[in-house]
């Protein structure tokens, strides 16, 4: 299905869509496409769920201390990168531009079960003035900085705020020395974000124009080993589900 047009309708008629769209990602990635021992979950700020992050977990080793050992990854499972490189339109890797790659650990609903990536759907709302589109960048950019890996889903039209696409913005304050990028995005950004310490990042990058479908994208569990997230089946059960006024806005059909 190709994108649509959300600027048609107002923030609120996507965040619900997008509410849809994330459980459906989510269902999928817990009924089998995660590795046994990673589950998927809304993340959670003070008791409020988020509705437009998505968190792969993984419980802890019987070895507490292992946790903290970078030399201990996380479990297997997934697909290995040195066997199937993610089919994307673009990849770099650059070098992080920090003093430390700040190890995190994550305390959700079960003591000590770990973050290792999030999922995060861009809504009209986080571009729609400088002040909220820097936080929600220099949020990715926290979560890049303490090994936590990303799937960045951007399916709305650049904007005042984001002129050159907001992986540009990301990639560059992670490297600010390196060279500056531009992206020119054709409508939405598609980025996944995979740090590989002590000091990389590897970048994974699609942009989609309107008439295109959505293409599977990778969200890594670890440097060597991603799932692809099934970004347009799940887009196309949240839009079924959608009520037939609102869909009719969006496609742009005159209104009875």
């Amino acid at each position: 299905m190709p994108l649509h047009d959300w600027s048609r309708v107002e923030s609120g008629v996507f965040h619900d869509f997008h509410t849809v769209w994330i459980a459906e990602i989510r269902n999928r990635l817990n009924a089998g496409l995660l590795p046994e021992n990673y589950y998927a979950l809304a993340e959670q700020h003070a008791g409020e769920y988020i509705a437009d992050v998505l968190a792969l977990h993984v419980p802890p080793r019987a070895d507490e201390e292992s946790r903290f050992d970078e030399s201990n990854d996380e479990p297997g499972g997934g697909t290995a990168l040195a066997e199937a490189p993610p089919k994307v339109a673009q990849h770099e890797t650059i070098e992080l531009d920090i003093v430390e790659i700040q190890r995190f650990l994550s305390i959700r609903h079960l003591s000590s079960h770990r973050v290792v990536a999030l999922l995060q759907i861009v809504s009209p709302g986080n571009k729609n003035n400088q002040a909220r589109y820097d936080a929600y960048v220099h949020k990715t950019v926290a979560a890049v900085r303490r090994r936590v890996n990303v799937l960045l889903v951007d399916v709305h039209k650049t904007g005042k705020f984001d002129q050159d696409g907001i992986n540009a913005c990301i990639r560059n304050i992670l490297s600010p020395h390196s060279k500056p990028i531009i992206d020119k995005p054709r409508h939405s950004t598609l980025a996944s974000y995979c740090p590989d310490p002590p000091r990389s990042l590897d970048i994974y990058l699609e942009h989609v124009a309107p008439d295109m479908p959505l293409p599977d994208m990778p969200i890594f569990l670890n440097p060597d080993r991603y799932v692809n997230v099934p970004l347009e089946a799940t887009y196309l059960e949240a839009w079924n589900g959608m009520p037939d006024f609102w869909r009719n806005v969006v496609l742009g059909k005159p209104l009875p």
